[in-house]
């Protein structure tokens, strides 16, 4: 069996498919160390002729091009896509991205073989520039403390980039998928948090560049996935973390709710409904003292 597989779940941005297809396939090694190559199309409207056209022209690179029953959000897309894979190690991409050296797959896979960590590595998070300019993207940057950590070339840390890093199949193997109840919106932190608390470590290599099409000025947040987030980090929260920390969480994403939102008192009681159930509606099973000290040794932020 190869050791790689791309999962790639595309949403309405054929063109960006396309493109990342073909950078895809120009990779070096991409015949000999890919098993597959799975692109879900969630349900998209758009036409993605083009792209199924040229899965069919390169047969020398595995693509698979699944179509998914529904919409199925991003946590059971991934879920969804995870499954029909086989190769130990999973890359997981948006769309609208490209791997930006041809090397990146030999990178990758020293990466995973040369981290210095106490811990197995269940998870490489990569450095993500945006397509345009070449600026390293701040919010796809795995750790909160950006200025103090941006330049270093490794990082252990707590958390990762959703559509910019690889895991290994054998650490999902451990813990379990995505969280199914999730639509949208922080399914990275429940799964960091499971992997930290089995043993695992998460890190952020630079050996690995991704070049992301989103605009510098980022996009404007629906209040929808901005309620969903703050929801769904609430839950993360109390599952995972002392009760304060849900606490703090519920009150600070409120506020930034409204600060997002333009103040949207409508859609801010409706996330509270949501938040304030949570307690009677979900299990708690909050990490240990081992994976504590490793949030603490990372510097995680645990107040939000």
């Amino acid at each position: 069996m190869k050791p790689l597989s791309f999962v790639i779940i595309t949403y309405n941005r054929p063109a960006d498919m396309l493109e990342l297809a073909r950078n895809i396939a120009e990779l070096d090694g991409a015949a000999e160390l890919l098993e597959e190559v799975i692109v879900v199309n969630n349900a998209s409207t758009s036409d993605y002729a083009d792209v199924r056209t040229y899965i069919s022209q390169h047969p020398e690179i595995p693509f698979r091009y699944l179509d998914a029953p529904e919409n199925l959000g991003v946590a059971r897309g991934r879920n969804f896509a995870i499954r029909q894979g086989r190769a130990p190690i999973l890359i997981m991409l948006d769309d609208d991205a490209e791997l930006k050296a041809p090397d990146s797959l030999y990178q990758l896979l020293e990466a995973f073989s040369t981290a210095a960590t106490e811990r197995p590595v269940a998870i490489v998070s990569f450095k993500v520039l945006y397509h345009s300019t070449g600026e390293m993207q701040r919010n796809a940057f795995p750790h909160k403390q950006f200025d103090r950590h941006f330049n270093k070339s490794f990082l252990e840390t707590s958390y990762y980039a959703g559509g910019a890093h690889a895991v290994t199949r054998s650490a999902i193997e451990a813990v379990g998928l995505y969280p199914e109840d999730f639509f949208y919106g922080m399914e990275e932190y429940d799964l960091s948090y499971r992997l930290i608390e089995a043993g695992y470590a998460i890190t952020y290599s630079d050996k690995v560049v991704m070049l992301h099409k989103e605009s510098p000025l980022g996009r404007s947040p629906h209040r929808d996935k901005v309620r969903m987030m703050w929801v769904n980090k609430c839950k993360v929260a109390w599952r995972y973390l002392p009760v304060l920390y849900f606490l703090s969480t519920a009150i600070m994403w409120s506020v930034e709710y409204l600060r997002q939102t333009g103040g949207d008192l409508n859609g801010w009681l409706s996330g509270w409904r949501a938040v304030t159930t949570i307690p009677g509606k979900q299990a708690r099973t909050p990490v240990g003292s081992s994976a504590m000290a490793y949030l603490r040794k990372t510097k995680a932020r645990l107040w939000y």
